[in-house]
């Protein structure tokens, strides 16, 4: 959708789509206020997940559901409800509940608990084989460490397993996983895994305007970014679209940056030939 035109806007790929994705997270939104958000940004948005267990608590549950189904956008409960499930030995329950609430996505992720990662490939296979599935990799500690080749060794092996898309972590707070604690990205790591994972098979929990800028910058506006609140999907396309200043001349031509582009110092400079 666009109200009038404007030279030089990349081209983003159409709902519904493969890459160019934008999770929204939903973590207690009214039934009014999901309404709302359909009516400002269903057109913008590709997925909506209930955060973490906010599922078990929340009212009109279904009525969300089917508001969000309607409107193009697919649901699906977040990994740590699946982590509840499993930690409590109820994993086909789980299958059950989400199939009574008619979600085809699912998240599959070990970001608080321990599961063995030939034991979690082969939850992916058997639920793959009804549903669509993304898996998380990374932990929501800051203190659990996973090297680099373990990232990608867990990434690749979950795509092979079945996985739509490897989710890494980053959590609501953008601080964990491939950010560093001051939520900036961990950039040796995040080069390491694309050097072996195809960036479109990712979906990056990017919660904060400066991580999704960069990976804007980095990837293209059709990059897949994540955990992103109902009032920021709005901006975010605009950082996809170069209409944001933080984006604002990377899909312009490279002479109107040359030309337009605010350098830090010029006044100063002047001031000095003045002299």
């Amino acid at each position: 959708m666009k109200n009038f035109e404007l030279t030089y806007i990349p081209k983003r790929s159409e709902k519904p789509r493969e890459k160019g994705l934008t999770m929204m997270m939903d973590k207690g939104l009214s039934l009014r206020q999901v309404e709302d958000f359909i009516d400002s940004s269903g057109h913008l948005c590709d997925i909506a997940k209930f955060g973490f267990g906010t599922s078990f608590v929340t009212n009109n549950l279904q009525a969300k559901v089917d508001l969000y189904k309607s409107a193009g956008i697919r649901p699906y409960f977040g990994g740590t409800l699946f982590e509840a499930f499993y930690a409590r030995g109820m994993t086909e329950d789980y299958l059950r509940m989400i199939d009574k609430y008619g979600l085809d996505l699912c998240e599959i992720s070990d970001g608080s608990i321990i599961i063995d990662h030939d034991e979690k490939c082969e939850l992916i296979r058997s639920f793959a084989k009804d549903r669509t599935v993304m898996s998380e990799v990374g932990s929501k500690d800051s203190g659990i460490i996973v090297s680099p080749a373990k990232w990608v060794r867990m990434m690749s092996t979950e795509l092979e397993a079945g996985s739509w898309k490897v989710i890494a972590e980053g959590r609501e707070s953008g601080t964990v996983g491939v950010f560093r604690p001051n939520g900036t990205a961990h950039t040796m790591l995040i080069n390491r895994i694309i050097a072996k994972v195809a960036p479109e098979d990712i979906l990056w929990e990017a919660p904060i305007k400066k991580q999704q800028a960069w990976f804007v910058k980095l990837f293209g506006q059709d990059v897949n970014l994540g955990n992103i609140a109902p009032n920021e999907v709005i901006p975010l396309e605009t950082l996809r679209l170069g209409l944001r200043g933080d984006t604002f001349f990377d899909f312009m031509p490279a002479d109107y940056a040359d030309r337009l582009k605010q350098v830090n110092g010029e006044d100063e400079e002047e001031e000095e030939g003045e002299d």
